[in-house]
This record gives structure tokens, sequence and C-alpha cells, in this order.
């Protein structure tokens, strides 16, 4: 996987976690696929609409489904079911090696770093052990820490504020349009990674 580093001197970076770091997507899309059927859904969720939503806070996923599917939910329910389901499938996750040589370049080079995940904490912070990135990332930002989760900006601006840099010079590395739109309703720069098809 090669990334298209944009011109410009960045401070630091930031760093979305599910289809970024890690390779989860395809996980999350099958414990959310259950979770929705086992909610009443009557046919296979969606793939484009499912990463159409990447980075967006589960319990906000879990509502858009049921609005476009029509059907009624118990958020509270399907969230926890589907993060049950998720972390049953964790075995399987590999790293997106790529961006995570990349973090590893700009700690050593003393430049820091952060997570800005839509999951939730907990889900966020076991991913990173199991996957021992916990040590590299000493600052993470989830949805739990702000008002508004991605698209929104303040996920970003958080995670900026946090690493002690000016948005202006941060450096996002995002996989799904919610996130990029939050990366430059942030007044940052911003990398795509592909959280679909062949990586190497």
């Amino acid at each position: 996987m090669k990334l298209n580093i944009p011109a410009g001197e960045f401070a630091g970076y930031i760093f979305d976690l599910d289809g970024t770091l890690v390779d989860t997507m395809p996980l999350h899309y099958r414990a959310w696929n259950r979770a929705m059927q086992h909610a009443g859904l009557r046919e296979e969720l969606s793939e484009d609409l499912f990463y159409s939503l990447g980075g967006v806070p589960t319990r906000r996923v879990a509502k858009l489904l049921a609005e476009h599917y029509g059907l009624t939910i118990d958020v509270e329910k399907v969230f926890h079911q589907k993060e049950a389901l998720f972390l049953e499938l964790q075995s399987e996750m590999k790293l997106i090696e790529a961006v995570v040589a990349f973090a590893r370049q700009a700690v050593a080079q003393r430049i820091p770093v952060s997570v800005a995940s839509g999951g939730p904490r907990d889900i966020v912070r076991h991913t990173l052990e199991l996957m021992h990135l916990k040590d590299l990332f000493p600052v993470v930002v989830t949805p739990e820490d702000v008002a508004h989760g991605k698209p929104a900006p303040d996920m970003f601006l958080l995670a900026a504020e946090k690493m002690g840099v000016a948005p202006a010079r941060c450096l996002v590395f995002e996989d799904a349009a919610p996130g990029i739109q939050a990366a430059e309703a942030a007044g940052m720069k911003w990398v795509h990674v592909a959280s679909r098809g062949k990586r190497r």
C-alpha cells in the first residue's frame, strides 16, 4: 500500500483506528450484519451503506441503519450485541502495516501521534492492546470525550489539543468519508487509507 502524503510540514499525526491502523472493517461488517438481523433485518446488510458510515459513533450507526431499513430497534441493545459479536472476531484482526510503520517512524522522530476513533473507548483500548499499539499512542480520543462524533471536527480538534499541536499543522489518516469530512472541518489535511479490497 502506498500512502499519498500531502505536501507540507506537519507537527502531529492523527490516526483513525478501524480500517486505518487495523484491518477490522470486514469484521465490523460481519458483526453489524448479525446484530441487525437479530434486531429484525431480513436481508444482508448493505456493505456500501456500512462502509459509508465508517468512523461514525457506534450508537449513531445503529440508529442510521435502523432508519434506512425502517426498523424499530433498541439502540442500546443492538450496540452491546454488535460489540460482543465484534469481540468474538478480534482474533482475526491484522495490522495495516504501511500506516503503522508511518506512525512508528513519526514517534522515532519525536513527532506526536494520536488515535481518534468512532468506536467505544473500551473496545478501542482493547484493540490497541491486542495489536500491541497501546504504547505507541499515548493520546486516544473516542466519542465519549466530545459532544459530537465524526463527521463533526470535535474529535480531531481534541486530539490536536492533547498533542499540543495547532490543528492546521496536523495530518489525519482516515479510511472513510465521515472522517475525511471531520478532518476538513477541523482545518486539517488528510490521507485516505483504503479499507476495502486488497492491501499490500
